[in-house]
């Protein structure tokens, strides 16, 4: 069967409070909903989210719709920014391009790639060596993180080419539980259309 790895959609951005207590945004709310009436959703047998904010929020909608409760796990949060706060949209883009560029360094303070990518790794490794394979399975996190674990998972070095594209999140990767061999690129959710051999 197969697992999933979600990212949650635009968020609610709000400088003065903490970026993990971040909600959707109402585009956010829209796509998760959206993504929640897509069959495949439906066939899920356990969801495991980040304990952030926006990450509970696209969970509970999917798992509404799929009839599970959701799990949290602490340790697959995005990668520590905290050291810095907020940063407005361009200078933060600028500094997750360093992030993935120098991913054994820490841009002023962030925790580092090598050690977000090894944290999210293990959280996810943990939970699937103790999963039945014949049931499908969605994390949902964040962008960073994903795409770490997405280089992990397809077995090539850091780095941000291998990111969601524009637009605010909202994307998935899906890999085979059997040898968690990736099995598509970041697809916006809503229209992904499940798979049907795995």
């Amino acid at each position: 069967m197969f697992g999933l790895y979600i990212t949650h959609p635009q968020v609610q951005i709000d400088p003065a409070v903490p970026v993990p207590k971040w909600g959707l945004s109402e585009i956010g709310y829209a796509r998760a909903e959206a993504t929640a009436r897509q069959s495949w959703v439906r066939t899920l047998g356990r969801i495991v989210s980040s304990d952030e904010t926006k990450a509970i929020e696209t969970a509970n909608l999917l798992a509404g719709a799929a009839g599970v409760a959701i799990e949290t796990d602490d340790t697959m949060g995005e990668n520590d920014r905290s050291a810095t706060g907020f940063l407005p949209p361009p200078e933060f883009e600028r500094a997750a391009d360093w992030f993935f560029a120098n991913p054994n360094e820490s841009f002023n303070g962030w925790e580092r790639a090598v050690d977000a990518q090894a944290r999210i790794s293990a959280a996810v490794f943990r939970i699937l060596d103790e999963h039945d394979a014949k049931i499908p399975i969605a994390f949902v996190g964040h962008g960073g993180v994903g795409t770490l674990l997405k280089c992990k998972l397809g077995g090539t070095a850091i780095s941000r080419s291998a990111d969601q594209k524009g637009g605010g999140g909202g994307n998935l990767f899906a890999f085979r539980l059997a040898d968690r061999a990736l099995t598509c690129d970041w697809t916006p959710m809503e229209f992904w259309q499940g798979v049907t051999a795995t």
